[in-house]
């Protein structure tokens, strides 16, 4: 059997997420389909690195795929895009040890939220933005992010907590940029817990209207209180930009910290 991995790309507006689930369209089932399609086996069963929520899309998933099929990478890539529709696509097919876990092998996930804001709503952005009908500080927002890069326990941001044996998370980077009438919230750490980024988009627009100090970010990380944080943002402004991997030979994480995606709820 080999071992394969796939970078996979989707607009997640009209799949109810990445795993499979009866009756509904989702991107697992529709991936898996397309492959089962081209190498005649019954079992195939993709596993990724983090499965997003209804809504979330993703730039590069990443997932593997055991398989007996002989074909070539290059061949498999040709093939099974020609059997998906137009919303997902298999950016790369590549060879993987046969150890390598698409989802216990990821060291650091990066998300981007986009949020378009404004008096005016932009159809063109209605699936890929959360539109907040006001101006936004983004500047503020960048700055009153900052204490949450590092090491802390997170379940402030978290849905329904606890979903995993701990909530402490190390954030390596977040930043808040602004382009024109689009504002990035960039957030790339070791693992992710159930909405985490979502949460956090959410808190930080409080502070871009004006609602909150910049200083309230810090308090509610400490509180370490849901109820206290702002909204969950929607769906559609979420994005999985890349999955980092660890070197073959090094060691899996400690157990608890494994990711679980900011946009799905943990199985």
């Amino acid at each position: 059997m080999r071992n394969l991995k796939l970078t996979i790309r989707y607009d997640g507006t009209d799949f109810f997420g990445w795993q499979t689930q009866p009756g509904r369209r989702t991107v697992q089932e529709t991936v898996e389909a397309a492959i089962r399609e081209i190498t005649r086996e019954d079992r195939v069963r993709l596993n990724c690195s983090g499965r997003t929520d209804s809504g979330v899309h993703a730039v590069a998933q990443v997932a593997n795929v055991y398989t007996a099929t002989k074909l070539p990478c290059g061949v498999l890539l040709k093939a099974i895009n020609a059997k998906l529709p137009a919303d997902v696509c298999v950016r790369s097919v590549e060879e993987a040890p046969q150890g390598f876990c698409a989802n216990k092998d990821a060291v650091r996930k990066a998300y981007r939220y986009v949020i378009r804001d404004g008096r005016i709503p932009d159809p063109f952005l209605r699936r890929y933005a959360w539109f907040v009908r006001q101006p936004l500080d983004a500047a503020a927002m960048h700055r009153a992010s900052r204490c949450l890069v590092g090491r802390h326990d997170f379940r402030c941001f978290e849905t329904e907590w606890p979903n995993r044996l701990t909530s402490v998370r190390t954030i390596t980077r977040l930043a808040v940029s602004r382009f024109g009438e689009v504002i990035w919230v960039d957030v790339e750490a070791d693992g992710f817990l159930y909405n985490m980024v979502r949460a956090i988009a959410g808190t930080l627009v409080q502070v871009g209207r004006g609602y909150w100090p910049e200083g309230r970010v810090e308090e509610v990380l400490r509180a370490m209180d849901r109820r206290l944080a702002g909204p969950t943002a929607p769906p559609e402004g979420l994005f999985l930009l890349r999955v980092t991997y660890r070197e073959p030979g090094t060691r899996n994480p400690e157990p608890g910290t494994e990711d679980t995606d900011p946009g799905e709820r943990p199985a």
